[in-house]
């Protein structure tokens, strides 16, 4: 009886959650990708001198896509069928190519900057994270799943491609690098994943820390004997009037780790300990240099403002505070508040205010839709490509719906994020607690999001061209749904949703701009 009762409970659980994913269908704002093919992701890629290339073209269209590219450097090709491009380029510079896509239904072509440098991750990383939906239970199952999710439901054409394993793959030291090995009970076998996930055209992260041990209590990259023999830490190190059983040993083992990542062919690096401090960074970032690969290199979590003028400098991203939560508190508190971190956010560096909570979430606990609604989630997704932040999915990729899928997939909003310029908006007017995100883009034109943080009043936004510095006629562009709203002087006004957003473009109305419309109307 009790069992029967249990099951009922589940049933009547699961219809109330397939209840809650189709009521957001209403509220889906993004129009459908077309048949014909269309190339989508950054237009900038950064890679260093004789290091591997790995970049698969986004395309969305109907299936089978022919790919191709013009003035390809020496050294790269593009697979005609994948559209994957691979190899290397011995000499710096800039080369810009012609990539090429082409199906039954038409062909498309769009330039394509690469930058051999110094500089990797010219645009934020997109991809997926493990925590915020498995925490400690993770697997190599689970992350292949994934994987394949992310292919599947289309996200790879939109440019989402990084795979990130987080804490608790960890088992012991040993091997040929004598370097931290995966726990063989969830992992067994981290070279055949990598493979799989880059034969898929993906990218592929790993998690470590300096410490001994881990928060997820796993074996770190340092010890207090010479061999590396993991031994839970016994000093308490007060921090932040809190005790955390961590500390960073006597004996590290960077250049076996990094080995071992650069051996199974990682692209990724969340290194994760606190206070972040500057030796342990720069020593990471050294190792990770001379490794062969581009592997770019995160800091987590809390990173120290006081500190963030030294450490951009060697790091691609780091955590501006602590864990997100899929709550509108948790939210709220990152939406208007990076405007001090924007100075040190640039092409290759970047603030990170957290991975994203749409879609199924649950740190390994109790699997669940996100608690946020339909306009928490538009702000959410706004203001993390708005401030240009790396947009890291923490959820169940397997059980995408329709309206998270149609959050993931406008590219218009996405371009937003992986603008060349790399610039993070910043707040340019406020009302209240509310208040509008603005910043400039490449092509001259401005993005901009009108953010209502109030609880229950819907209110009348107005962005004016004096914040923004300009005057004159401007087209004013609803970016979620892709249409053009007008014709606008002075200032444009809306009205905004409680915890919502109206996330638009302007761009400067040329003078024969009405001329041309005619002409497009006699043809």
């Amino acid at each position: 009886m009790k069992k029967l009762l249990f099951l009922i409970l589940i049933c009547c659980s699961y219809s109330h959650i397939l209840r809650a994913q189709d009521s957001l269908s209403k509220y889906i704002l993004t129009p459908k990708s077309g048949p014909e093919p269309k190339i989508n992701g950054p237009k900038i890629f950064g890679v260093r001198p004789d290091h591997p290339v790995l970049y698969t073209i986004p395309v969305t269209g109907v299936r089978p896509v022919k790919f191709s590219g013009k003035h390809l450097p020496k050294g790269i090709q593009i697979n005609k069928k994948t559209g994957r491009i691979s190899g290397s380029i011995h000499v710096p510079g800039e080369y810009i190519i012609t990539l090429q896509a082409k199906n039954r239904k038409g062909r498309a072509s769009r330039e394509f900057k690469i930058i051999v440098g110094e500089n990797i991750a010219l645009t934020p990383p997109m991809g997926w994270n493990s925590w915020n939906i498995y925490a400690t239970k993770v697997t190599q199952k689970l992350v292949l799943a994934n994987a394949k999710a992310l292919v599947k439901s289309g996200l790879a054409n939109h440019g989402w491609s990084y795979m990130n394993i987080d804490d608790v793959w960890q088992g012991k030291r040993g091997g040929r690098f004598h370097a931290i090995l995966p726990d063989s009970s969830t992992f067994p076998d981290m070279q055949a994943l990598c493979d799989e996930v880059h034969d898929m055209g993906l990218k592929i992260g790993i998690y470590s820390t300096p410490w001994i041990e881990s928060y997820g209590h796993h074996i770190g990259g340092s010890a207090m004997n010479p061999q590396g023999i993991f031994e839970r830490t016994k000093v308490n190190v007060a921090r932040n009037k809190k005790l955390f059983p961590y500390k960073i040993g006597d004996y590290t083992f960077l250049k076996n780790d990094v080995s071992q990542w650069a051996k199974w062919g990682f692209d990724y690096l969340k290194y994760d300990w606190n206070p972040i401090e500057l030796p342990e960074t720069k020593a990471m970032y050294d190792t990770l240099r001379a490794s062969g690969r581009d592997i770019v290199f995160s800091l987590s979590n809390s990173t120290p403002f006081g500190s963030i003028a030294v450490l951009s400098k060697i790091a691609n991203c780091w955590r501006t505070g602590g864990d997100i939560r899929d709550s509108w508190k948790s939210l709220k508190a990152r939406l208007l508040t990076q405007d001090k971190w924007a100075p040190y956010a640039h092409p290759g560096h970047w603030n990170d205010p957290d991975m994203m909570v749409i879609g199924w979430v649950g740190w390994g606990k109790d699997e669940h839709p996100t608690h946020l609604t339909s306009d928490e989630q538009y702000s959410h997704v706004s203001a993390w490509c708005l401030m240009s932040v790396p947009l890291l999915l923490g959820c169940d990729l397997t059980k995408l719906d329709d309206f998270t899928l149609s959050l993931l997939t406008n590219d218009e909003v996405i371009s937003v994020n992986q603008d060349p310029l790399g610039r993070q908006a910043t707040v340019v007017s406020r009302q209240d607690s509310s208040g509008i995100l603005a910043k400039d883009l490449e092509d001259g034109s401005k993005a901009a999001g009108m953010f209502n943080l109030t609880d229950s009043v819907t209110r009348r936004m107005v962005l004016r061209w004096t914040d923004l510095g300009i005057k004159g006629r401007y087209i004013v562009r609803d970016l979620w749904r892709q249409k053009d709203l007008g014709v606008f002087e002075d200032e444009f006004a809306t009205d905004v949703k409680p915890h919502g957003v109206v996330m638009i473009n302007l761009r400067k109305l040329e003078k024969n701009f009405f001329n041309s419309q005619k002409n497009d109307e006699i043809k």
